[in-house]
């Protein structure tokens, strides 16, 4: 049985193979209180979207139910685990289907209006914490920086139209991307300087003037 939420994003703006995909292929097997989908199986995937035209279906590809899954993925339906993207084989993959648990249902309104997004939006702080636990983020701070990256992202996207759930969600996903980017180190200002921060380890008060004194030196 469905959750409310996930009817909502079923009855948004999806193809038809897309809801076979989600409804017979994914939904019926997941595993609800980890909201895990089973291994993707991409042959059982193709000939359960062909139907009855399993000899010149319009599906053949792993890449053609991907298109799908990214259909499924903009509905907020499914998301990817770990670094694992839509333009790579997800045979064998887990899918994390978020809205399958009851839990959900708690945020059912934030699925009722659909918006572009703007320069004065906000996750929804309860919603965000859900969707931590669910794809395991682990650092769940963030800042106006972080919210200003997603918007003006977004902002170039004027056609792109979401539920705040949705909108919610994909934040919390573009968080989690930006901790796993290879590269990412946590930092901190001291004086003018931007500083990686180890753990345990931080620059004290000497440190601090230290720099500010060197900055003030260079002005001069």
């Amino acid at each position: 049985m469905f959750t409310e939420a996930e009817f909502h994003a079923l009855t948004a703006s999806l193809s038809n193979d897309s809801r076979v995909l989600y409804c017979l292929g994914l939904r019926p097997t997941v595993d609800v209180p980890s909201a895990l989908s089973e291994p993707v199986n991409y042959k059982y995937l193709i000939n359960l979207v062909n139907g009855n035209n399993t000899e010149d279906g319009d599906y053949s590809r792993g890449q053609q139910i991907n298109t799908l899954l990214g259909e499924l993925e903009q509905a907020g339906l499914i998301a990817l685990q770990d670094d694992n993207t839509l333009e790579t084989s997800l045979s064998g993959q887990r899918l994390l289907l978020p809205l399958c648990n009851g839990n959900q249902d708690n945020f059912t309104h934030l699925h009722r209006q659909y918006t572009a997004i703007h320069g004065r939006w906000r996750p929804d702080p309860a919603l965000f914490e859900e969707m931590a636990n669910l794809i395991g983020l682990i650092d769940r701070k963030f800042d106006d920086e972080d919210i200003g990256e997603f918007v003006s992202y977004w902002l170039g996207r004027p056609d792109a139209v979401f539920s705040h759930f949705q909108w919610t969600q994909k934040f919390a996903y573009a968080v989690k991307r930006k901790r796993l980017a290879v590269g990412h180190t946590t930092t901190r200002k001291v004086g003018t300087q931007t500083v990686p921060v180890a753990a345990g380890i931080e620059a004290d008060d000497n440190a601090r003037k230290l720099v500010e004194k060197y900055a003030s030196q260079k002005k001069s």
